[in-house]
């Protein structure tokens, strides 16, 4: 068994050694990054546009508004942060709040995911 000299030693000669190798080399920025959170002036994605007539509280002038906006598709509502709302709110006009209020957020994830069971039974019939 090693004394208690000998430990500490051995625990000094560990942080000199700890000290004396180069630090790690930060990690390089990969170059595929990661997705941009979708917000109200977020770029439309791929593909056709989604009916956001479908979401409740969600009407022709404001899918007019919206798409005036970038906004065209489910995915990018559901992925509104509270921040993202608050801005939006400040171009409503006399319907800031509205999507809050009809929880366009939560309808959007279940319209994007294709789960009518489950949209339908929270939201009413689509």
């Amino acid at each position: 068994m090693a004394g208690i000299g000998e430990v500490i030693a051995v625990a000094a000669q560990d942080e000199v050694d700890a000290v004396k190798k180069p630090a790690a080399p930060a990690p390089t920025p990969t170059t595929t990054s990661a997705p941009a959170p979708a917000a109200p002036k977020a770029e439309t994605a791929a593909g056709e546009a989604d009916d956001l007539r479908k979401i409740k509280g969600l009407g022709p002038k404001m899918a007019t508004l919206l798409t005036s906006l970038g906004v065209t598709r489910y995915e990018q509502i559901a992925a509104w942060t509270e921040a993202d709302l608050d801005e939006l709110d400040t171009k409503l006009g006399s319907f800031a709040g509205r999507p809050r209020r009809d929880n366009w957020v939560e309808q959007a994830k279940l319209l994007s995911s294709g789960d009518s069971a489950a949209y339908e039974a929270k939201f009413g019939k689509l």
